[in-house]
């Protein structure tokens, strides 16, 4: 089974830019759709972004537009996440999962799972 490990969280201001990173344990290339999902305590877990495997990119809500980035490496079988212009309430877990060729608006139908990076936002 595709293995997903998440990299790059952390503390950061308000403002601030943080660049998470999703490596798979093997190439993704032109089969998996790689979404980014986020938890908050106390919250359920929500869509962020996800590409597809064409690179067609879903954006799951208007919390992170023009803010925050997908892009994916194929050569790398990373996908990552840039956030930008950080705020208190994108402060949570954030996951990567896959799931064959496309995005899906259902959690559920994403098969693999990463365990997870924390993202803080404070001052």
């Amino acid at each position: 089974q595709l293995q997903l490990v998440e990299s790059g969280g952390g503390l950061v201001q308000p403002g601030g830019s943080l660049r998470l990173s999703c490596a798979a344990s093997r190439s993704i290339g032109d089969y998996y759709a790689i979404g980014w999902f986020r938890q908050a305590p106390g919250k359920e877990r929500e869509g962020v972004l996800c590409i597809s495997s064409s690179g067609v990119i879903l954006n799951y809500g208007d919390s992170v537009k023009g803010r925050f980035t997908i892009s994916r490496d194929k050569a790398k079988n990373t996908v990552d996440l840039q956030m930008n212009s950080l705020k208190p309430e994108d402060t949570a877990v954030y996951y990567c999962a896959a799931r064959g060729y496309d995005c899906s608006v259902y959690a559920d139908r994403f098969g693999s799972w990463g365990q997870g990076t924390q993202v803080t936002v404070s001052s």
